[in-house]
Order: structure tokens, then sequence, then C-alpha cells
């Protein structure tokens, strides 16, 4: 286990940006974000200094946008044995590039594969941790983040003597960055596998086709349905796979992501008529989770706290229902349409497949 570090007054930290890969070698959305955040950090913090590793089958590409944004040298564990996302493999990775730059600050995207991987990675350097970091600040010289708890109910704001510290900050907190990819150098690390890794082989992946996706990070809208689609409607009957045509026709058109009340994901265990693509996955709120996106649009569903809390962090909210005394009317939406969801959906998808805006 590595030796932790005090900063005293004249200490000058020194960053490492971290990122693993993707297929073709990029960065993703959250990684460039992430990028951003190092950066303005590395500004901030008087004397402070940016170096960047990365880990994945391809590097090169990503070495190449990290390297327009001025750091001082790129540290690379490249292979095949790194594509994947495998606990033991990230984990020597990580630890073999925080070595080697003697890292006192560690800034990464708050992904399923860093959030299970840097913490432990702390721990063997003697450092600390935080995960869903939601923003840094730098104060009279003093580093900062503030971090979200009780289902982003309750912001903390928190600094740490102890070094190294891993920063893993949520996606959607920071603009990404746009600069001009630059031919960079690195430096190659070699890093043994563990030998588990070589009980298990990765052989593929195997994921659903683009257009049944529902669970889209990047869209510019989200569509939240809720249990009214299942309820009874004017007629005295049920119109699920009314219903079901409906939003999927409307995902399909408009590229949004779909979210879900809690009462929506939950009929399936009380014999009721359910949505068949919809699961606790899609859930959004309190017990769900908590999406960013510019735009969202949250039908047949009433706008209980619960459920409004997921939407902290949605830009622009409008709602469609037939109460116009539903919690979204209290202050919780932007716009709030008193109208039946069906209609109002039948038309919009009308004009989204007739080229309409």
């Amino acid at each position: 286990m590595g030796a932790a570090v005090q900063p005293d007054s004249g200490f000058m930290e020194k960053i490492l940006f971290l990122a693993h890969t993707e297929p073709d070698g990029g960065l993703a959305q959250a990684a460039l974000e992430a990028l951003h955040g190092a950066k303005a950090l590395c500004d901030e913090l008087k004397g402070a200094s940016l170096e960047a590793g990365l880990v994945g089958a391809q590097t090169q590409p990503a070495a190449d946008t990290v390297g327009g944004i001025g750091v001082a040298r790129v540290f690379v564990v490249t292979g095949g044995e790194f594509a994947a996302a495998r606990y033991a493999s990230d984990a020597v990775a990580a630890e073999a590039i925080a070595r080697t730059t003697g890292a006192t600050i560690v800034v990464a995207a708050a992904t399923s594969r860093w959030n299970r991987v840097l913490p432990a990675v702390a721990c063997r350097l003697g450092g600390r941790a935080d995960a869903h970091v939601a923003g840094v600040q730098v104060r009279a010289g003093a580093l900062t983040v503030s971090r979200w708890y009780y289902r982003q109910r309750m912001e903390a704001r928190l600094s740490r003597a102890q070094r190294p510290w891993f920063l893993l900050l949520d996606p959607g907190g920071q603009p990404p960055w746009q600069g001009t990819p630059t031919p960079t150098n690195v430096e190659a690390l070699t890093v043994p596998v563990p030998e588990s890794c070589r009980r298990t082989q990765v052989t593929g992946i195997r994921a659903p086709a683009t257009y049944t996706q529902t669970i889209r990070p990047d869209a510019e809208l989200l569509f939240v349905a809720g249990a009214g689609w299942t309820k009874k409607q004017g007629d005295g009957q049920t119109h699920g796979a009314d219903a079901e045509r409906l939003i999927l026709e409307f995902l399909r058109l408009s590229r949004a992501s779909l979210g879900s009340s809690k009462s929506l994901v939950d009929l399936s265990g009380e014999g009721q008529t359910v949505l068949s693509f919809l699961s606790h996955l899609n859930q959004v709120g309190q017990t769900g989770s908590t999406p960013r996106h510019p735009k969202g649009l949250a039908t047949c569903c009433h706008g209980e706290e619960p459920h409004t809390v997921g939407w902290r962090f949605v830009g622009q909210r409008r709602a469609i229902n037939l109460d116009p005394n539903c919690g979204w009317a209290r202050g919780k939406a932007d716009v709030l349409y008193a109208a039946d969801a069906f209609a109002v959906m039948a038309r919009v998808n009308s004009l989204l497949g007739a080229g309409g805006r």
C-alpha cells in the first residue's frame, strides 16, 4: 500500500485525468466531460500540472483528443485484455498509471466501470475516493467538491487533506471538451494481467438492436410514462396495446429516452396491465434514476414528490395530464397540458411522421 500525501501550504497538486476508451479508441461523452473538469481544475489550482492516463484495446485516438487540451504527458495501458470492463485488469491498469504519475488528484468519469474499481485503487495507494461528484470548486486556493446524498435531495460540500484523492464526476455535470485533437506521443506502460483474468474470456458483446433501445442518456428529450397509460379511459376500457404503439412510435421518431414512474413498473407484480417494454431500469425518481436531459415530457403521471425528485437535473419540464390540479401544476412543470395523452401523442406522432417539429 502506498503512503498517503498530506498537502501543506506550499504543496502543488498533480492532476491525473483517467479514462477507459471506447471500442474505436475514442472517448465517450462522460469521459469528455471529466476531461473538461480536469482541465478547469488544473487552471484554477495555482501551480498544478495535468497528465492523462488511458486504458483500453486502442488508445491513440483518445490520446490525440487529450493532447489537444495541453496535457504534459499521456500514459497508456493498451491491449485486448483491457478492452472489456473487468475488475482485476482495470484495477491493475489504473493503479500502475496512478503510481507512475505520482498524481495527488485523479479525475475520472463516474461510469459503472470506474465506480466499482477506483475506490479500491485509492485504498491500495493509501488515498481516498469520492464517487458521484456533482461539482468541483477552488476557493482561497483550497479544493472542495459537491456531492449529492439521499437520492439527490441533499447536497454536501467537502474537502480532504489526504492524497491521492480520486474524484469520479457524475455525467451531465460538466460541458464536454470540444477542442481540436492533436497528434500526441504516448508513454506505454507494461502491466501484467492478473492470473484471475485468464480464467474467463470475453468472447463478444450481445446487445439489443438500436431501435429497441429505450434508455438513451445522450438524448435531447426524456419521455416519462406514468400509470395512467394503463388505466381505464373515457370509454371504461383499458388500451394497453394502443399505449404501447403510441409510446414506441414516439420513441422511434424522436429518439427520446424513456423513463417511467415507480407505480407503472410495479404494476407487473400486481397482475395489472403493463407496458411490455418497461422495466425498473426505466424508473425515474426517488427510488430510481436521476437522469440529465435538456428537456423532459411527463405523461399520465401526477407529479408527486418521490417521482419529480428524479427530474432535478432536467432542464425544461412539460407534462400532460387530464387533471389540471395534479402535482405538475403546482410549480413542478414549466408547462402543463390539461389534455388526453392518447390524443396528444397521436397528434405529435402524426406531425413527426410528416416531418413536422
